[in-house]
């Protein structure tokens, strides 16, 4: 998550039932390639594994952090539950709540957290892996989506089980494509994230047989002339990528004559719009959110940790960010940073880059079951609450998963369906 982009109303998941996961078989991961930590370490821990927690959304984004808490505390609870690591509970440490990521970050270190989840903005990102990675101390974000923090230098530290803003690129060509357009419009809002999504949407339209006509940039509140140059470029599509610009963007498109029924947004642009757009505009329209609507069992599990819970963002992420870290502990039979870090790709079902070994090992999809499978075979494949996961050398999952939603005539969402893209990162 961009904090400085950030819409609540874009990202916010309710609670409702959906679909299973799909599941994605990657190479095992050997060898050291790019930023990837994979060599041995030699054991260095002190026997008990510690989890921290940077929870860093305040004001109107506050309601981020009872969700990722919540399923921090069931993956937590459900890992105890199954033997803990090496046969001692796994320890959740306090959270600071009233200090900035870095601050929290310090904190933590002192406390000799070996593995921290967060933060949820990546604007605070850079700032926590400085001082984690300096400690040794993997971070892996359930949130963070900003495309620079694939090269972010962590030492192999960071991770993330979020997909980057770029992975939705394919999927805005592909619903395009599976509509029948041979032509697309972008209308990009000013920024990196405009900018960056719009280049992944115009590789994948035209790998897909489709002309980019047209591609506007416009600032928040001044989109009229943007609006007005697609409309005359009569494109099959029109994609808009946008955040906190995204509603005047729309009514500048309703002003110009776009059919809504040919607009697709970005994860950013989606919001419930009601009165807010001229009646009926959106009915028809398309958006995607990143990742998956949480089944009814797993949102069920997250109920009897907090009972007040009434949204689930980011919290299958977090879930699957705790777990994939307890799975690497198990598998260095070590619960210092150091072996973790050495470990995520490896329990994730991930590969460095130029790697050669064998197939993955079948999905396990809960830490008992993976944690069974160690004693067995020296790789497992974790793929979790929030799909595949499947670490790349980047500390990037390789497989991203979005929800579509179709508009009504009420210019509100519905979800519609589910598609994947095969690279979460550009």
């Amino acid at each position: 998550m961009n904090r400085t982009l950030l819409r609540p109303a874009a990202i916010r998941r309710t609670l409702i039932t959906a679909a299973a996961c799909s599941t994605l078989a990657l190479t095992a991961c050997s060898g050291v390639t790019g930023n990837a930590r994979v060599e041995p370490a030699e054991a260095s821990g002190d026997g008990t594994l510690r989890v921290g927690l940077i929870l860093d959304s305040t004001g109107d984004n506050a309601f981020l952090n009872a969700p990722q808490l919540a399923a921090v505390k069931l993956a937590l609870q459900e890992i105890n539950a199954a033997g803990g690591h090496k046969g001692k509970p796994v320890e959740l440490l306090p959270s600071q709540t009233g200090q900035d990521a870095a601050g929290q970050a310090q904190a933590l270190v002192a406390a000799k957290a070996d593995v921290v989840i967060g933060p949820t903005d990546s604007g605070h990102a850079e700032a926590a892996i400085d001082i984690l990675s300096r400690a040794r101390t993997p971070l892996i974000s359930p949130a963070n989506t900003a495309a620079g923090l694939s090269t972010s230098n962590s030492g192999g530290y960071y991770f993330r089980t979020a997909a980057a803003d770029v992975a939705q690129g394919p999927v805005l060509a592909k619903l395009a494509k599976d509509a029948g357009a041979a032509t697309v419009a972008v209308l990009r809002q000013e920024g990196s994230y405009g900018t960056d999504v719009s280049g992944a949407v115009a590789t994948a339209a035209e790998q897909a047989g489709m002309k980019v006509a047209a591609t506007a940039d416009f600032s928040p509140g001044g989109a009229g002339i943007a609006a007005a140059a697609l409309e005359k470029a009569a494109a099959d599509a029109v994609i808009v990528i946008a955040r906190d610009g995204a509603q005047g963007a729309l009514a500048e498109l309703a002003n110009a004559g776009v059919d809504g029924k040919r607009i697709i947004l970005s994860d950013g642009a989606f919001a419930r719009y009601g009165s807010r757009l001229p009646a009926k505009f959106l009915d028809g329209a398309r958006a995607v959110v990143a990742g998956q609507l949480p089944d009814a069992d797993f949102q069920a599990r997250l109920l009897t940790v907090d009972q007040g819970l009434k949204d689930v963002s980011f919290a299958a992420e977090a879930y699957d960010a705790v777990t994939v870290a307890a799975l690497a502990a198990a598998r260095a039979q070590d619960d210092a940073g150091r072996s973790i870090a050495a470990n995520l790709i490896a329990a994730s079902g991930g590969a460095v880059e130029g790697s050669a070994g064998a197939p993955a090992a079948e999905a396990c999809v809960t830490y008992k079951d993976c944690r069974a499978g160690l004693m067995t075979r020296p790789d497992i494949n974790y793929d979790g609450e929030s799909g595949p996961i499947a670490f790349d050398t980047n500390g990037d999952i390789t497989s991203a998963t979005f929800t579509v939603y179709t508009y009504g005539a009420d210019n509100n969402p519905a979800p519609s369906g589910r598609e994947t893209a095969g690279r979460a990162a550009g």
